[in-house]
C-alpha cells in the first residue's frame, strides 16, 4: 500500500472513532437527561429527605398512624415531620398546609378534613413540586394527589349495619349520627350503613343527623330522637365524639342498655366505652397499615417505582366478647 492510500485508510480509521465515541458519549449525555428530566431517586438518595404529615387531628387513630409513618419512613432513613391541627376543620388545616409547604418536603402525606376546601391549598402544593399522598380522607378530586390509602369506609359502614342489627334482634328503628358533613370518611361510613342496612327488612332506618364532632350535641339529637321515637332500638355513630355524645344522651333518658349502640374506631376511650357497656360494638380501623402503605407508595413514587392509585383497608368488629382476642386492633396512644 502507497502512503497516500495509507494515509486515507488511517484517516477512515479514526474518523469512525471519533465517530463512535461520539455517539457512545452522546447516548450517555442522552441517558443522564432522561434520568434527569424523569426526576426519580434511587432508595439510597432518599435518606435525609423528609415526608410530611398532616393528619385531620391529635387522636388515637391518626397517632397509630403516624407511628406506622415513622418507622416505614425509618427504613430508608427519611424523617417525618408531622404537622398536626387542633381541630378537624379545613380553615385549621389551611395554613398547616401552606406552612408545610414552604418546608419543601420530600412528599406530604395528608388527611384532608374537607375534600373541597383543601384542594386548592393542595394544588399548589403539587404545582410547587411536592407530590401530595392522601391518607384517610380524600378530595373530591383525588386525581392530584399519587395514591389514596384509606380504610374501605362503605365497608365499615356495611360491617356497622350488620353488628348492629344483629344486636338489637333485627328489627325496631336505628339512627345515624354523622360526625362531619362534606368529610370523605364521614359521607362514606354513611352510605355503607344505609346501602345494608336496608337489606335487613325488619329494621326502620330513621336516617342520618351530623353532630359536628361535638358530644353535646350528639347526645341531644338522640334524646329528641327518643322523643319522637321511643321504640328507638340502635344508633350507629360515626366516630367517637358521636359515640360518646349518644351514650350520654342514652344515660340522660334512662335507656342505656335498652338501645344498642355501634361505635367506630377503637382507641382507649372507645374500648373504654365498649368495657363499660356503652356501646355494644366497635368497627376498628387499621390506621398503621394505611401508614405503611403510605410511605410505601411515597418511595415508589419518588423512585420512579409502580404507583397504586387506590388503597383499600380492611375494618374489625370489637365485641366485648372476642376483645381479649383482638388486643393487636386497639388503636396507640403514643409512639414507642
Amino acid at each position: 500500500m502507497n502512503i497516500v492510500k495509507r494515509s486515507a485508510a488511517l484517516l477512515a480509521v479514526s474518523a469512525l472513532a471519533v465517530s463512535l465515541a461520539a455517539c457512545t458519549t452522546g447516548s450517555q449525555q442522552s441517558e443522564a437527561a432522561n434520568e434527569e428530566s424523569s426526576g426519580a431517586l434511587s432508595t439510597a438518595d432518599l435518606a435525609g429527605k423528609t415526608i410530611g404529615f398532616i393528619p385531620g387531628v391529635n387522636d388515637p387513630f391518626y397517632i397509630s398512624m403516624q407511628c406506622a409513618i415513622e418507622d416505614a419512613a425509618a427504613e430508608y432513613d427519611m424523617e417525618v415531620a408531622a404537622q398536626i391541627p387542633g381541630q378537624f376543620e379545613a380553615a385549621v388545616q389551611t395554613p398547616i398546609v401552606n406552612s408545610m409547604v414552604a418546608t419543601k418536603p420530600a412528599a406530604l402525606l395528608i388527611a384532608p378534613t374537607d375534600g373541597k376546601a383543601l384542594e386548592p391549598p393542595l394544588t399548589q402544593a403539587v404545582e410547587a413540586g411536592i407530590p401530595v399522598g392522601l391518607v384517610d380522607t380524600t378530595l373530591d378530586d383525588p386525581s392530584l394527589a399519587f395514591t389514596s390509602v384509606a380504610t374501605d369506609n362503605e365497608q365499615g359502614g356495611a360491617a356497622a349495619a350488620d353488628a348492629l342489627a344483629e344486636l338489637v334482634g333485627n328489627e325496631g328503628k336505628v339512627l345515624v349520627i354523622a360526625f362531619k358533613a362534606g368529610a370523605s370518611t364521614s359521607d362514606a361510613r354513611q352510605k355503607g350503613f344505609e346501602d345494608q342496612i336496608a337489606t335487613h327488612e325488619g329494621i326502620e332506618y330513621l336516617g342520618a343527623q351530623i353532630n359536628d364532632n361535638d358530644p353535646a350535641k350528639a347526645a341531644s339529637i338522640v334524646q329528641a330522637a327518643l322523643a319522637a321515637n321511643p321504640d328507638l332500638t340502635g344508633i350507629f355513630a360515626t366516630n367517637l365524639f358521636a359515640a360518646q355524645g349518644a351514650a350520654t344522651g342514652l344515660r340522660n333518658a334512662n335507656a342505656q342498655g335498652t338501645v344498642k349502640i355501634v361505635g367506630f374506631d377503637a382507641g382507649a376511650t372507645q374500648v373504654e366505652q365498649l368495657e363499660r357497656g356503652d356501646v355494644q360494638a366497635l368497627v376498628a380501623q387499621k390506621p398503621s397499615d394505611i401508614g405503611t402503605q403510605a410511605v410505601e407508595q411515597a418511595v415508589a413514587y419518588l423512585t420512579g417505582g409502580d404507583v397504586v392509585a387506590e388503597i383499600g383497608t380492611e375494618t374489625v368488629v370489637l365485641t366485648a366478647d372476642n376483645l381479649d382476642s383482638m388486643q393487636d386492633a386497639i388503636y396507640k396512644e403514643s409512639c414507642g
